[in-house]
């Protein structure tokens, strides 16, 4: 079943907001066995509403429209989605007792632009919006069914949880998809593409390899598509075995998960613990690890020591080494990240020096020059890095590529 996702705003358009509706709404679908074919977001205009309904009708088997549900002039919506139907807009009892609910909830008065959210098109199935006044609205027609949903984000997902997707299930005779997502990092997808070129050749047609790409990481997902979701679901771990074993120490998990966190899944299961210590990432690798829950078991802390002189007296870096060799460098690195696991206790450190830029850069150690060293207790690797010019990738760049490192130690 192939779906399509309408978003009506204005507000998107200009950048105001992000669509995050889409995103989440399709990962949801995808979980159900419907695929989404096309995401659109259109402006808050009569003509370019029925346009992309219309057209979308020619793609999909159902639709999916969030917002311009609202009580305002500029929510033409669901006038629209009437003209659309060539019905015309009556009154619904239950989300008119919704609405009245809500506003006596709060002790406020109802007003008249409030009470005309229960009117919706003749020919729909409400859907009651428990978290807001605006009710959602379901239409089967022609054979195409469309779901037009309130835009604000816990509106909509509630609506989708408990009324929308168990609908389309018992709906539907939906086939089974399976999602198998292998993280790995370090090695660029044309070279994985080769390495793996021969179990990509073998793969059936109802299972299928996509690359994705980012910043020094590859996700290499297997999507199967099929009826008995047990079948599907071994053939699909089959391939992903071969592509595990075939890459290699550049794997990191096999869950679809971002790396950092799957480092600290690793660390956890291992009981060893980390800390680090930053100059050009300026606290960007500690941000990543803790923005995870439960990164403490893991991650302990360590410093941002962006002068030279925190360098020496938070790490333990020479004054000559840095005079001889300079901050940025293999020397400094090495000071640097022995200096982390010394003071800071852990089983494994991370050091990152570099010049992020835009300026600062010499014809020796021009802008993107970073040194990184990773240690444990038995080993370390430092490595040389150069980056381009632009100062936010280089700090994201370092940051990936000093985890990179972590996992090669771990593995």
């Amino acid at each position: 079943m192939l779906a399509e996702i309408i978003t009506i705003g204005d507000e998107i358009l200009i950048g105001q907001i992000v669509d995050t509706n889409s995103a989440w709404m399709a990962t949801e679908l995808n979980k159900i066995g419907v695929r989404v074919k096309q995401i659109s977001s259109i402006s808050d205009d009569r003509e370019h509403i029925l346009k992309a309904l219309k057209e979308a009708a020619g793609r999909a088997g159902i639709i999916f429209i969030t917002g311009g549900l609202g009580p305002t002039k500029d929510d033409i919506t669901k006038k629209t989605l009437a003209e659309y139907f060539s019905v015309g807009l009556v009154e619904n009892k239950e989300a008119l007792d919704n609405v009245q609910r809500i506003f006596e909830r709060y002790n406020r008065p109802l007003l008249e632009v409030n009470r005309l959210q229960a009117y919706v098109p003749a020919n729909c199935e409400v859907i009651l919006n428990h978290n807001g006044t605006a009710p959602g609205m379901w239409f089967n027609h022609e054979g195409v069914i469309y779901v037009s949903m309130p835009g604000v984000p816990f509106e909509m997902m509630y609506m989708m949880e408990e009324e929308v997707l168990p609908k389309i299930k018992s709906t539907l005779e939906l086939p089974a998809i399976v999602h198998k997502t292998i993280l790995t990092v370090g090695e660029g997808e044309s070279f994985l593409a080769e390495r793996i070129a021969d179990i990509e050749n073998d793969l059936p047609a109802h299972i299928k390899l996509a690359y994705l790409p980012k910043l020094g990481q590859v996700r290499l997902r297997l999507s199967g598509f099929g009826e008995d979701e047990a079948t599907l679901q071994s053939k699909v771990d089959e391939f992903a075995a071969r592509i595990i074993e075939r890459i290699g120490n550049v794997f990191v998990t096999d869950q679809d998960i971002a790396l950092e966190k799957a480092i600290l899944d690793k660390m956890t299961a291992r009981e060893l613990t980390l800390s680090v210590a930053e100059s050009c990432t300026g606290g960007y690798l500690s941000h990543l690890f803790t923005q995870h829950p439960g990164s403490s078991a893991v991650f302990w802390g360590g410093g941002v020591t962006y002068a030279n002189e925190l360098k020496q007296s938070v790490l333990g870096v020479k004054s000559e080494t840095i005079e001889k060799f300079g901050a940025v460098s293999e020397e400094t690195a090495k000071e640097m990240v022995q200096g982390a696991l010394l003071n800071f206790k852990t089983d494994f450190a991370i050091s990152v020096t570099g010049i992020a830029g835009p300026d600062g850069g010499s014809a020796d150690k021009p802008v993107g020059t970073v040194w990184i060293a990773v240690a444990g207790p038995q080993k370390m690797l430092i490595k040389k890095f150069t980056f381009g010019n632009k100062r936010r990738q280089n700090i994201e760049r370092s940051a990936i590529s000093a985890l990179s490192m972590l996992n090669t130690l771990l593995t």
